[in-house]
This record gives C-alpha cells, sequence and structure tokens, in this order.
C-alpha cells in the first residue's frame, strides 16, 4: 500500500464496506479510519478465511496491505451494481466516474410539489426520499402559545435544544432558541420575547437535572446563557462530544484529526445523504451573505423551517449514537446466545 497515493482515495470512500487483502489473510468491514501514517481501521470486521466476526475494531498497518476492494452495493436510479473485484487503482477510477453519474442521477426532471406533514423526523429518517417537511410552532408573544409550550416541555425526559443569533457567546446576541420534543417543535423568539421568556420557564427547563437536553456543540450557547441570562445548562448529552467519544472507543484511545460538524455527524451516524441536509448548507450560505439574518422580522417560511429541522435531527441522532457505542456489548451478547444452543448438547444437564 502507497500511502502517499491511495489516502486521499480511501479517505473518500470511509464508511463504506471494504475488503482488505493482506500479506497474510483476508479480512471484510466497514473502513472506519484512515490515518496519514500508514494506519487503516476498519469496523464490524469478519475474517474471511475463517469465518469469523472480530468485536470492536481492528487496525492494519499499509506495508502489510495488498489490496483494498470496495463491496458496499451502489444504487444508481432504479439499478443496483454490486462492485466487482479490482485493483486499489482501478476502484479509484469507477468511483470518480460514479460521482459525475451519480451529480446527474440526483437532478429531477421537474420539481415535485411539497406536501406538509405531521409527522417529525422518524418519517424523515426511514423515508429519505421525501421532501424534508417537519410542524413547528412560532413562540413569539406570552399569550396562550407560550405558557402550553413550557408546560409540554416540562413534561419531557428528553428533548433536543439549538440556538441560532449573531456570533452566540459572550459577546454576541440571542434571537433563536429551538427545543423539539419527540412530537413537537417549538421556536422561541428570543429577539422579541426577551429575557423574559427565561424568566417565565425556560431557564427552570434549561437547568434542570432531570430533563436531558441534546446539543450539538453546547459551548457556545452554554457561554451565552451564563454570562447574558445568569443561566446554568445543566444535563446535556452533546453529540460532537458523543461522536469523539465513539471513536476513541472504537480506535482503541485514539482521536479524530478534527471534531465534526452537525452535517457530518448526520451523515456518519444516522446515514442521511447529504442532499436531504441541504438546508444546513442553506444556512451557512445566508449566514455568510447577512451575519444578521436572524434578526429580520417578520422569518420567512424557509428560515422558520431550518431552523425547526437543526433540531429536529438531534433526538434520533442521540439514539444512533447510543446504539454505536454498545455494540461492543452487543457483539458479546451474541455469542453468549450460541454458547450453548449451537454447541453438543453432552455439556448440559438433563431434566432427571
Amino acid at each position: 500500500m502507497d500511502p502517499s497515493s491511495d489516502y486521499h482515495f480511501l479517505s473518500q470512500i470511509l464508511w463504506k464496506r471494504v475488503k482488505l487483502t493482506l500479506v497474510c489473510g483476508v479480512f471484510e468491514g466497514v473502513l472506519h479510519h484512515v490515518d496519514p501514517n500508514k494506519i487503516v481501521i476498519l469496523k464490524k470486521v469478519k475474517n474471511v478465511e475463517t469465518g469469523r466476526s472480530v468485536p470492536g475494531v481492528k487496525l492494519f498497518f499499509g506495508h502489510e496491505i495488498v489490496n483494498v476492494e470496495l463491496l458496499d452495493e451502489v444504487e444508481q436510479g432504479s439499478v443496483r451494481e454490486k462492485a466487482s473485484s479490482v485493483s486499489l487503482n482501478a476502484e479509484r477510477t469507477r468511483m470518480e466516474k460514479m460521482k459525475v453519474e451519480d451529480l446527474n442521477a440526483c437532478e429531477p426532471a421537474s420539481p415535485a410539489p411539497e406536501a406538509p406533514t405531521t409527522s417529525l423526523l422518524n418519517d424523515l429518517k426511514y423515508s429519505p426520499s421525501e421532501e424534508e417537511e417537519v410542524t413547528y410552532t412560532v413562540i413569539n408573544q406570552f399569550q396562550q402559545k407560550f405558557g402550553a409550550a413550557i408546560l409540554h416541555i416540562k413534561k419531557q425526559n428528553v428533548l433536543s435544544v439549538a440556538a441560532e443569533g449573531a456570533n452566540v457567546c459572550r459577546h454576541g446576541k440571542l434571537c433563536w432558541l429551538q427545543v423539539a420534543t419527540n412530537c413537537r417543535v417549538y421556536l422561541f423568539d428570543i429577539f422579541l420575547l426577551g429575557s423574559r421568556a427565561f424568566n417565565n420557564g425556560l431557564q427552570m427547563i434549561l437547568e434542570d437535572k432531570r430533563i436531558l437536553k441534546v446539543i450539538h456543540d453546547c459551548r457556545w450557547l452554554s457561554d451565552c446563557l451564563s454570562h447574558q441570562y445568569g443561566i446554568l445548562l445543566n444535563n446535556v448529552f452533546d453529540t460532537q462530544v458523543a461522536d469523539v467519544l465513539q471513536f476513541s472507543m472504537e480506535t482503541g484511545g485514539y482521536l479524530p484529526n478534527c471534531i465534526t460538524t452537525l452535517q457530518e455527524t448526520l451523515i456518519k451516524h444516522l446515514k442521511v445523504a447529504p442532499k436531504y441536509l441541504s438546508f444546513l448548507e442553506k444556512r451557512q450560505k445566508l449566514i455568510q451573505e447577512n451575519p444578521e439574518v436572524w434578526f429580520i422580522r417578520p422569518v420567512s417560511p424557509s428560515l422558520l423551517k431550518i431552523l425547526a429541522l437543526e433540531a429536529t435531527y438531534l433526538l434520533p441522532l442521540r439514539l444512533a449514537l447510543l446504539d454505536e457505542m454498545m455494540s461492543d456489548l452487543t457483539t458479546l451478547v451474541d455469542g453468549y446466545l450460541n454458547m450453548y444452543r449451537e454447541g453438543s448438547a453432552d455439556r448440559l444437564g438433563g431434566t432427571e
């Protein structure tokens, strides 16, 4: 394996299933990490020669790798092809060609009308062909809707929280606080409601040690809430930290080269296709064009949709991360299940 020529290509096929042919042995697994220092890490590893699965992850060094084959099935329209066994250089050429074909296949012949739905992200996750749609409630005054929203949120054990504004930290300005439960999404207009929104219930929820708050990169919001509103954010499941921990657990203590964005984390753990996360790219573009876009009132439906989707994706993302963290335990339990039922009956005592 020549790391100088293959590192970039292997980085492009991360999270795909590959077969590694070594100087002595053949292994299959999901390509989990490629290190410039000639190290390749696979998860969900299977020894092809023995047929046995290997718990956790397995490290391979570049000098012992003879060939790499891509095993994942590639979907192009309604046609599904399985990657054939080819050399690494030939595979690289095929992948570059596929990129162009995939881009063409993703362009619809005519725009399809959007159909609103009352469901939240579970529908998005399991029906990715549908347009991203999510229902939400905008809270911009203290009449009726605010009180009902606080009462509903206080009953939850887990909820997700996101925030938008200008440079959200102690020196910036918080404009929106998005809170999502399993069935509802609330968009609190902090720019209009002001600190009274926190005094009338939000502070109690954010500081409640009984309610788990799911956030991606809580540092900025925590700093803002503490220094501007005197709120100490408590009981947080940070999906960015969880991604780092999961990587470290699977690689035996290695740390990733950098922390992941929300978009990268959703693609990696929820397997969401990038085209269904276009709202995050649109958000970034709008902020670059106008850093104060979240101050504008009235707010367009497209911006409100971005706010709602930011918070909605976090709840299933937490569950996916927890499942991955338990994968080693699940593998060991599978072996435990088969210990007696696939062995000889001689070891088992009779009923007499």
